[in-house]
């Protein structure tokens, strides 16, 4: 297993990549979150009231980047033997991609049947996620290995 400072390097890695990849996602559907059709969807957290989310709804985004690129990294050193790939870009982006697959695509299929949201911003999330996962895969990969 990979030494503690690694693992925690390689979530806040994680942690940075996806804030940037979901603040331009944000940029590109604002139209979604400011569509009053859409105002009971979201959680209290992140809009309290309409209008832009308040800090600590950032605070809490940054903490749930931060846990779930400690599990995205603690997951790649347990399996670390197992992802293909003979280079950290390889075997990065394989790990990614399967991570991918396993909870963002299945994520994102279950939600299209459980919440009333648009189809497009759903896909908007699904390619974000897989944008984060990729890179994140290859950070990872190459922070650990």
């Amino acid at each position: 297993m990979a030494k503690a400072w690694k693992i925690i390097l390689a979530a806040i890695v994680f942690m940075i990549v996806a804030q940037v990849i979901h603040t331009i996602e944000s940029m590109l559907t604002m139209n979604y979150y400011t569509d009053p059709a859409y105002i009971t969807v979201w959680s209290k957290i992140m809009m309290p009231t309409v209008g832009p989310p308040p800090t600590e709804f950032y605070y809490y985004s940054l903490t749930f980047s931060f846990i779930t690129g400690l599990l995205f990294t603690v997951v790649y050193t347990a399996f670390e033997k197992s992802v293909p790939g003979n280079t950290f870009v390889k075997k990065g982006l394989m790990y990614g991609l399967l991570m991918w697959l396993v909870g963002g695509l299945s994520g994102s299929l279950a939600m299209v049947l459980l919440i009333n949201l648009p189809i497009d911003l759903i896909a908007y999330w699904t390619v974000s996620g897989l944008i984060i996962d990729l890179i994140a895969g290859i950070a990872i990969t190459k922070i650990v290995s």
